[in-house]
């Protein structure tokens, strides 16, 4: 049965094996290039990166390739790589082209997601089998809330190895992604009468709306150069922020409020948190009983020196450290991880309730593939691959787009491009008429927010799979003033 093959921003139909793969791949090329599914200009993956999507030979592309350079729909030039010929296109008769629709852009370039197409399925599938084969007939039954011990030891050894967080599997507790964790908290800290949280001036709207939902109010910190400021926030009584306040944060946070951070890659701004700041805002919490929600979501990718340390490993007592794999791995999986106080263990297990809500195979799965190394494989591989994304895009922009500048490159997985004031509403419906899919810094700054306004794109480099990398570039490029 033929199976729909989703790149190039097109479906390809092609049999997955056989004899006719060639003259199918070929067929589906050329119906997408006369239909104008694949615009005149449009640059094709590497022979290579489009086999190794596809999961067929290499020849076979360059085959089909070469079939369609000399019937004359694709063009091949040394340095230029293989784009669809310039050339009047007439459809066949009957066929009307669509135009492309607001819902499927050619290309993502929004942050926080990685990519999936790397997803490591070989090495993953061994970890199942291996995990299911050792597997105790309790794993299938409904378990501690706080998660299969399997998967609790095994990441409190790789933390404390590789994030300096001071871990103990009795103190972990699974969830299904941050915003479960933070769901989870959040009733806890209300049970507690915590009544605020202050957040960040920039950051993920549904963090906070999260944080509302289970009844606390939100309060915003000042953002500067140095990254968020503990030291100024709202203290409760409508007062506004001081600018530029130093770290004395034990005046502005009082004792019933918590406080939500990024303190090792601010999202979306890509600054870590100062050192000074850091050890300010572990001292208010120590001196007023306060507690800190560090949220290391991408922590684990720090390309040009060694990664900042967790926050956590301060002051285990005062802050909760909460880890996912959304990042390394893939979204899908829900499963992310908390690292708590000793007093707030027994209260969050209970809040999480009776019953894991996350798969304990998958909770296995990911024990087995980090105690194999299988894990630390895969990130560093990754690593690799969006350092070179990044890199990729700073020289773009450097040859293409010289006005724009990038800042927070130093880690993550997107880089924030400032550009000229009053431009970023156009140059992002820009974007959409290029086929990305792109957000402005405006999405991610609260209202209240107390920092200087700039107008910026936040790009995201690890959605797109390496063979379509380069049209991304060049369709963002050409959005740039």
């Amino acid at each position: 049965m033929a199976k729909p093959w989703a790149t190039l921003g097109v479906d390809l139909h092609l049999e997955p094996t056989g004899p006719g793969l060639r003259r199918g791949l070929t067929d589906a090329l050329r119906d997408a290039v006369r239909t104008g599914r694949l615009d005149a200009g449009t640059r094709l993956p590497s022979s290579r990166s489009l086999a190794a999507d596809l999961g067929i030979a290499r020849n076979t592309v360059a085959d089909a390739y070469a079939d369609l350079v000399a019937e004359g729909w694709l063009t091949a030039r040394q340095g230029s790589g293989t784009r669809v010929a310039e050339r009047r296109v007439v459809p066949p008769a009957g066929t009307v082209r669509r135009p492309r629709r607001r819902g499927r852009p050619q290309y993502d370039l929004r942050p926080g997601f990685p990519d999936l197409a790397s997803f490591p399925r070989t090495e993953w599938l061994r970890a199942a089998r291996r995990a299911l084969a050792a597997a105790p007939y309790d794993a299938l039954g409904y378990g501690d809330p706080r998660g299969r011990p399997e998967l609790r030891t095994a990441l409190a050894g790789y933390l404390s190895r590789v994030r300096g967080v001071r871990a103990d599997p009795e103190r972990i507790v699974v969830c299904g992604g941050i915003s479960h964790g933070l769901r989870i908290l959040g009733a806890v800290l209300r049970a507690r009468g915590v009544e605020a949280v202050a957040v960040e001036s920039y950051g993920l709207k549904a963090h906070w709306n999260i944080l509302h939902g289970t009844g606390l109010h939100t309060t915003t910190l000042p953002f500067d150069e140095l990254g968020t400021d503990p030291g100024a926030s709202d203290d409760g009584r409508g007062e506004a922020p001081r600018r530029g306040a130093g770290p004395n944060p034990s005046a502005a946070l009082p004792a019933e409020r918590a406080v939500l951070l990024t303190p090792a890659h601010q999202f979306p701004m890509g600054v870590p948190l100062h050192r000074d700041r850091r050890a300010a805002v572990v001292d208010w919490a120590r001196r007023t009983g306060g507690l800190v929600l560090e949220d290391d979501y991408d922590g684990e990718f720090r390309y040009d020196r060694q990664p900042v340390g967790a926050l956590q490993g301060l002051d285990p007592d005062r802050v909760v450290y909460l880890g996912t794999a959304s990042k390394s791995l893939a979204p899908g999986l829900r499963l992310a991880w908390m690292v708590l106080p000793p007093t707030l263990v027994e209260e969050t297990a209970a809040a999480k309730g009776g019953i894991d809500t996350c798969g304990a195979l998958d909770q296995l799965i990911l024990a087995e593939f980090l105690a194999s190394g299988a894990y630390d494989r895969h990130v560093r591989a990754a690593r690799l691959r969006y350092r070179r994304r990044r890199d990729a895009l700073v020289a773009a922009l450097a040859e293409r787009a010289p006005e724009v500048r990038a800042t927070g490159i130093a880690a993550g997985l997107h880089a924030v491009l400032q550009l000229p004031p009053g431009s970023e509403q156009s140059v992002v419906q820009a974007a959409h008429w290029q086929g990305l899919a792109l957000d402005g810094l405006t999405r991610y700054r609260r209202p209240d927010a107390v920092a200087e306004p700039m107008d910026a794109l936040v790009v995201g480099y690890g959605t797109p799979p390496d063979h379509a990398w380069s049209g991304a570039l060049d369709a963002l490029c050409a959005a740039l003033p």
